[in-house]
């Protein structure tokens, strides 16, 4: 969640409780790294060792990187066209709707059917390669969603999410969990770009305001957010259409107001390590089950899926019926 010139950053006053966010050593970059792989790599659907190196280092540095040029367009404009649809249905729902602290947010399901479950986008083999490399072999992935910005209705004002973390309960201070996110067009400022703030990914639930499971959790307390920004100031960079962006669950972001036209989508991912308990499972139609069991087979999945799997009519009866994103549990069994 990178096209940097247009990456935005904010300088505040000096203050000196940042002294524990941070090491004691230069300012670092507030841009994500960005790998751009050979066509080879694309091809391959895996990097090379320098990049694959690029990327974990990234991740433990940063808690965020990202690919570009790793998925087909055409496979993410027909999915976006169906997406956007449904994405105004939700809207349309106002305050009933699955919304993210606001209604500029959305919380919503890729419809879960074959025809719209391409391996390229939701098993992305980069993507699992670098998560695989951090988490330990086949991370078990257990959701499946997207983030919407929806442009404002007519007569109302933009809105931006508060800084947050999607780990809004007591967590390991290890990597346990990473999010794949997947922009189904480029992500600008404009049209809401995350803002994120590398390097907050080791902090723990102490940071947070809200109690797990209420629809504004998880929100970073004001104090500690006027010190990290002299530390290391966020950043709302542009992301390249095709690119993969693999985040660390911790990490502190928010979702940005869409100034925008038309409705963004960010699908989201989640991988788990193997030895985290978390009890989620998928739901999707039984016609997506010979694809992944075709991957399995062919030594092309390296996850974990625990799947519930329903009829093709009760599938899209309900995807678009799910919870707000801190409606979920993300924490692990004792």
């Amino acid at each position: 969640m990178f096209l940097f010139r247009h990456c935005r950053s904010a300088s505040f006053s000096r203050g000196r409780a940042f002294a524990s966010l941070a090491p004691h050593r230069a300012r670092l970059q507030s841009t994500p790294t960005i790998i751009k792989p050979s066509n080879l790599e694309t091809q391959k659907g895996f990097l090379e060792p320098r990049n694959l190196e690029k990327a974990v280092g990234a991740l433990h540095r940063d808690g965020l990187v990202v690919v570009e040029e790793a998925i087909p367009h055409d496979a993410l404009d027909r999915l976006n066209t169906k997406m956007v649809q449904d994405a105004r249905v939700l809207q349309s729902r106002g305050e009933d709707g699955p919304l993210n602290y606001n209604t500029g947010n959305l919380q919503q399901d890729a419809p879960p059917v074959a025809e719209h479950f391409s391996p390229a986008i939701f098993t992305n083999p980069i993507a699992t390669q670098i998560t695989t490399s951090v988490l330990g072999p086949i991370p078990k992935w257990t959701f499946c969603s997207a983030n919407s910005a929806m442009p404002p209705p007519p007569g109302g004002s933009p809105s931006r999410q508060p800084v947050h973390s999607d780990a809004d309960f007591q967590h390991p201070d290890h990597p346990f969990a990473l999010v794949v996110n997947v922009p189904l067009v480029t992500m600008t400022p404009a049209n809401g770009s995350t803002e994120i703030w590398l390097g907050t990914h080791r902090r723990d639930a102490s940071s947070q305001e809200g109690a797990h499971g209420e629809r504004a959790s998880g929100r970073i307390r004001e104090d500690l957010l006027a010190a990290r920004r002299e530390v290391r100031p966020p950043c709302q960079p542009a992301v390249k259409k095709g690119s993969i962006v693999v985040r660390d669950l911790r990490l502190w972001h928010a979702g940005m107001p869409n100034l925008g036209s038309e409705v963004r989508v960010m699908l989201a991912m989640i991988h788990f390590a193997p030895w985290y308990r978390n009890r989620m499972r998928l739901q999707f139609a039984e016609d997506i089950r010979p694809v992944l069991e075709g991957l399995e087979r062919e030594g092309r999945l390296g996850l974990e899926v625990p799947v519930d799997w329903v009829g093709r009519g009760e599938a899209l009866q309900g995807y678009l019926n799910r919870g707000f994103g801190n409606s979920y549990d993300f924490g692990q069994a004792p």
